[in-house]
């Protein structure tokens, strides 16, 4: 067991509560290494989680630390590790702009954001699985097979992966803002999409 892995879930549960991308009810956190997988416990305001709260589970499937029981997406989280080799940290969350788009059905994507298309490419959105269930992440394994790191689960949420808790953070964070931008811009006016030359060289980067 690594206890500098349980800070580093807590670190990442407290940042995105206070970034207002999780609440008590909603979002969960995860880090995988040596086949033992530390996740936020389940029904918790991460505001107010301590080291002792973040749920260990060991290779045999035991909890073997925590105070409470882990996450009701726990089996998610074990499903999106065995997707590909280099995922060591998960997070899912209904962050508001995200969540909207993933409500609709729509993917986040544009021609007109060049930081989107260079970071992210396009956050694609799979079909609706009901909560608590495999079918929730039915669809999300091609996605990540192509090497892609975001997801949006179909009226329901959106999953980040990363080599670390700390890398699917930061494209958390960068995805819900792109969202966000995307949302507004509309509101602003008509977008101005960037020629295809341009938006090719931004997707090969």
């Amino acid at each position: 067991m690594n206890v500098s892995l349980i800070k580093e879930v807590l670190k990442v549960a407290k940042r995105l509560d206070a970034r207002q991308l999780v609440n008590a009810y909603e979002g969960n956190i995860s880090a995988k290494e040596d086949g033992f997988i530390y996740i936020t416990p389940t029904l918790s305001n991460k505001a107010f989680l301590e080291e002792e709260d973040i749920v260990v589970i060991d290779p045999d499937g035991k909890q073997v630390s925590g105070k409470k029981g882990p996450s009701s997406e726990l089996k998610m989280h074990r499903a999106v590790y065995d997707m590909r080799d280099n995922i060591g940290g998960v997070i899912h969350t209904h962050a508001p702009f995200l969540a909207a788009f993933a409500i609709c059905n729509m993917a986040v994507e544009s021609d007109a954001h060049a930081e989107l298309l260079c970071d992210h490419k396009t956050i694609e959105v799979v079909p609706y699985g009901r909560l608590g269930t495999d079918d929730i992440y039915n669809g999300v394994e091609p996605v990540f097979k192509k090497g892609l790191d975001a997801v949006l689960l179909g009226n329901h949420g959106v999953l980040t992966v990363g080599e670390t808790v700390e890398d699917a953070l930061n494209r958390m964070e960068s995805i819900e803002s792109a969202a966000k931008i995307l949302v507004l811009s509309k509101l602003v006016g008509e977008n101005f999409d960037l020629d295809q030359e341009e938006i090719q060289a931004l997707l090969a980067m």
